[in-house]
């Protein structure tokens, strides 16, 4: 049901993030991650995903709930959140070039200024929680094309990491009226 996972890796004030070479947000910076494996836990797959796109190791990894979507096509998208932390004195050279676009550490303030047109719409409304609060969020958004019309929080179980059963009810409870035209 879900298939991707992001992950942002803070050092101090900053953030590790991808400027995307590829659609979906070309162009736009977010965080790295991408798609699950068959048989791959959503952790395997961020640290495959972590390890794959930046070469970094050794640093604190911790669930942070899911980002679902959707649209007027009533299609239903999901990852799992990750924020991943490394030392404030970590060196990891930036800018870097990439198969998948451009790493760059950049300044937490800078990403969550208004009028940085140049991050992906929805991290603003996500990130403060995902970076702040010890809890785990369901973030839902509602697209029309590639626009921003609604985003909703709802508190969720840590639990929903691993446990499919119970990710796929909070999920359907969340979405009925989405799942009801699956």
């Amino acid at each position: 049901m879900i298939k991707y996972n992001i992950c942002f890796i803070r050092r101090g004030d900053e953030l590790l993030l991808l400027n995307r070479n590829f659609a979906p947000w070309l162009g736009r910076w977010n965080g790295v991650g991408g798609k699950l494996e068959a048989n791959e836990t959503p952790r395997d797959a961020m640290i495959r995903e972590i390890r794959e796109e930046t070469g970094i190791e050794g640093y604190g990894l911790q669930y942070k709930g899911m980002i679902t979507w959707n649209d007027d096509d009533a299609s239903f998208g999901g990852m799992y959140l990750y924020v991943a932390e490394v030392e404030g004195s970590f060196d990891y050279a930036t800018p870097l070039e990439t198969d998948e676009g451009i790493l760059h550490w950049r300044p937490i303030d800078w990403i969550m200024d208004a009028n940085n047109g140049g991050v992906v719409s929805n991290i603003r409304r996500f990130l403060e929680a995902a970076l702040q609060e010890p809890h785990c969020y369901e973030h839902h958004c509602y697209y029309r094309g590639d626009e921003l019309v609604s985003f909703q929080s709802s508190r969720i179980s840590p639990l929903t990491e691993n446990d499919a059963r119970l990710r796929e009810a909070c999920l359907r409870e969340a979405h009925s009226e989405i799942w009801s035209v699956k």
